[in-house]
């Protein structure tokens, strides 16, 4: 038996689908957490689940919502499970009104009725499945209550059909029926009422004296049919809230008073500054950095140990060099920011769980407002902050095309985990007292770079208005310490399995084409090999930011457009090859990258984490924007606004003499 799970944002649908198949999942706290449908089979039992979107209705406004409609229209499940959120009710319900009017046997999994008790509210349950006439059942999504009573229901498989009731004005309900009686097949009432919205989706189905029938509703009301339908599900589901929930006096809940605190007016801003530099203090200061020289030790130790044996079993010696200074060197410099990551995979893991990010979206809607931005692209830049490629993928959240394009354009420049290596490295280098504070620098300067960038777009390229930002505030939770260590453990795991892929092949090319000529003759210096001479063809590029033409800086910043971590990973390759240095914290006492300062090192960051993203992401550009030339476009918009920025800060820092630095 097939079943679909479908619900709105926040509402508690993802938590249900683990707790129902047992897989892991990502959970989040804010609307956009689940893009793809997933599948997984009910415990106990022999019954597929799907998990569909997070959607609020089953019109044809994003494209989760078309996701979630062309399954149900297509695949046909056995039952719908509808998981709604009693904390919002009355929005829950619209998707819920549209649901029953579908020939699919539903199941209401209604969720969270103990918050909405704290609140002062009490649904009278009984009196809501009479009025639904629907299957109802009360489920603790977070406290696990509930869940075998659900399973036991779909077992059951006594679903009663609804008996589509009407809701609407008699003169909408009469032109339903008319329409009812000239269609075929399956969910005629959802049908009659989209045709009567002119939905796309049903536009060959529309007859001729459909037209007739909605002049003659418009002109009895004075406005269109689809604003009227939608007001007369709301004017039901208001009626209907009436009727079954009772009130009583609230109680104070500590979602109460910690948003008294996290949403204040002059509070929250600086708040989520303070809260995202701890972030990265702790990934990148104090307690990742006591990791860095433990782990590079070792692995330089095992490099050289490897190189030894390899010389002894007669190994020849580019074969040797190529293990030792290509694969270990190369890879093992990205490993070294494991722990780093991990750290940071953590804090964010847990600032999701407990509903934190959905207050900053919320809060800071109304500024990126000014910007052309609306808070539903906060989302794909928080998801971003982890891997560019799903957060290019969150931006199907944003219904504007155009503030979607924006979106899609600027999410690469928030400092994913990938760059991560890049601030530890130059950060723990050259401001050893002051890496948490230079590393956060740069999640701050990419909010300003993105505000300033959507000024530059809107102005000149996208015209349209931000769209409207409606969310859900969930309660906050206490972080569940299984899930969120799964899902550190699972990106852990990523980052690692792609230095284990892409970060080794491309190993292997930078020690190739550094370990030999032109004339392909091998054990050459590496100022005569092809990569340095590939390297000075295009250091002029570089030389307003680095104040210097340096082959070796150029094509490892070339290198991050495979792979950000692979620009750490070629200046260790490069620093190892071209002298004896045993560790990759040294490659700034090689002499190709000694004449690193702390200023040219900052704008050199700086250039990296703004420039044109990885293979990976550009791909999801690409897929997202939907032409090569807008990807195009897009590459180099964000490769001229690095270019600009770090040279401005070079530029800047040489005529005041360094002095802020």
């Amino acid at each position: 038996m097939k079943i679909a799970l479908v619900g709105n944002q926040n509402s508690g649908k993802t938590t249900l689908f683990n707790l129902l198949t047992g897989s892991n999942q990502k959970i989040g706290n804010w609307p956009g957490v689940t893009i793809e449908c997933k599948t997984g089979i009910i415990r106990g039992t022999d019954h597929e689940l799907v998990d569909l979107p997070g959607i609020y209705s089953l019109s044809p406004y994003t494209l989760e919502e078309e996701v979630s409609r062309k399954f149900i229209f297509e695949e046909n499940p056995d039952i719908i499970i509808n998981i709604i959120d009693a904390t919002s009710i009355e929005r829950s319900l619209y998707l819920t009104t549209q649901l029953l009017e579908l020939d699919t046997k539903i199941i209401i999994a209604l969720n969270m009725t103990d918050i909405l008790e704290k609140k002062g509210m009490h649904i009278e349950v009984e009196k809501l499945r009479e009025e639904l006439d629907a299957e109802i059942v009360l489920i603790s999504a977070l406290k696990k209550t509930g869940i075998q009573e659900l399973i036991d229901r779909i077992e059951n498989r006594n679903i009663r059909l609804n008996q589509n009731q009407p809701i609407f004005h008699s003169s909408i309900e009469k032109a339903i029926t008319q329409i009812e009686q000239t269609l075929q097949g399956a969910h005629h009432r959802f049908i009659a009422i989209k045709l009567l919205e002119e939905d796309p989706l049903f536009a060959s189905l529309h007859a001729p004296f459909m037209n007739d029938m909605a002049r003659e509703i418009t002109s009895l009301f004075g406005t269109d049919l689809e604003e009227l339908i939608a007001s007369g599900r709301y004017q039901y589901i208001t009626a209907l809230k009436k009727r079954t929930i009772s009130h009583h006096p609230p109680t104070i809940t500590m979602t109460d008073r910690l948003d008294r605190i996290f949403l204040h007016r002059w509070l929250a801003l600086p708040i989520f500054f303070v809260i995202m530099f701890l972030v990265y203090y702790l990934a990148v200061g104090t307690v990742g950095h006591l990791t860095i020289d433990f782990i590079d030790s070792n692995i330089s130790n095992f490099s050289a140990w490897v190189h030894e044996q390899l010389l002894a079993l007669k190994a020849s010696q580019w074969s040797a060099s190529l293990i030792s200074d290509g694969i270990i060197a190369g890879v093992g410099a990205v490993l070294n920011f494991v722990p780093q990551l991990m750290i940071l995979f953590l804090c964010i893991s847990i600032l999701e769980t407990t509903g934190y990010m959905s207050r900053i979206a919320f809060f800071l809607d109304r500024i990126f407002k000014h910007f052309g931005l609306s808070g539903k692209s906060l989302i794909p830049f928080i998801v971003g902050s982890g891997c560019s490629v799903p957060g290019i993928m969150a931006t199907r959240t944003v219904e504007d095309q155009e503030e979607r394009r924006m979106s899609i354009i600027l999410t690469p420049f928030i400092p994913c985990s990938a760059k991560l290596p890049i601030i530890v490295l130059f950060a723990g280098y050259f401001f050893p007292n002051h890496a948490g504070l230079v590393s956060a620098s740069m999640y701050f300067l990419a909010i300003f770079v993105i505000l300033i960038s959507a000024v530059i777009m809107k102005k000149f390229f996208f015209k349209g208005k931000p769209s409207a930002f409606i969310s859900e505030l969930p309660e906050y939770k206490t972080p569940n310490l299984r899930h969120v260590l799964r899902d550190v453990r699972d990106k852990t795991f990523e980052f690692i399995i792609k230095a284990g892929t892409i970060i080794l092949v491309s190993s292997i090319i930078i020690w190739v084409l550094l370990s030999f000529s032109w004339r392909f003759q091998y054990g050459v210096d590496v100022e005569d090999s092809i990569l340095a001479s590939i390297g000075r063809f295009f250091s002029w590029v570089f030389y307003p930011i680095l104040g210097e033409l340096s082959w070796g800086a150029t094509v490892s910043a070339i290198q991050g457009l495979v792979a950000k971590e692979q620009v750490v990973s070629s200046m260790s390759i490069i620093a190892g090859l071209s002298e004896d240095v045993s560790s990759s914290s040294l490659i700034f006492n090689s002499q190709i990258f000694s004449f690193f300062t702390p200023l040219n090192a900052y704008s050199f960051m700086v250039f990296n984490l703004f420039s044109a993203p990885c293979f990976g992401a550009i791909g999801a550009m690409r897929r997202e924007l939907g032409s090569n030339k807008r990807t195009w476009l897009a590459l180099l918009f964000q490769t001229g606004i690095a270019w600009i920025l770090a040279s401005l800060i070079f530029g800047i820092g040489i005529l005041i003499g360094g002095v802020f630095l």
